[in-house]
């Protein structure tokens, strides 16, 4: 039977799960929901890279993210952030949605999907 390691779990989700080499990241937000749509996505991936580095895996490894926008005028601005953190060749499956935001603040969320090293 396969383990599954659970890391920084509360009664409704998991941080980090890792199941049999994969990792799976819950949603990430920024680090401060009073700022714009650039600083809020370059925080929100700072956290990717944390969680990633905490579960032996890291932005090279990433398989898939789905990326939600409050708004879709703030796609480009979004995408300039990810494109320059994204290594160059190691671009994951991609799926980015415009949707309602859990806080009214929150202008981007992202769930990621690893491979650990």
């Amino acid at each position: 039977m396969a383990i599954i390691e659970r890391k920084e779990t509360k009664q409704r989700m998991s941080r980090v799960v890792i199941h049999q080499g994969t990792v799976y990241l819950c949603g990430q937000v920024a680090a401060d929901a009073s700022k714009g749509i650039e600083e809020q996505t370059q925080t929100m991936l700072d956290k990717v890279d944390a969680l990633l580095l905490s579960a032996n895996s890291d932005r090279e490894h990433m398989l898939s993210a789905t990326i939600y926008i409050k708004d879709m005028a703030d796609f480009a601005v979004m995408n300039a952030v990810w494109d320059a953190w994204v290594p160059q060749g190691h671009a994951p499956a991609r799926a980015c949605v415009q949707a309602a935001m859990a806080r009214s603040e929150l202008l981007v969320e992202i769930s990621v999907v690893a491979a650990q090293k």
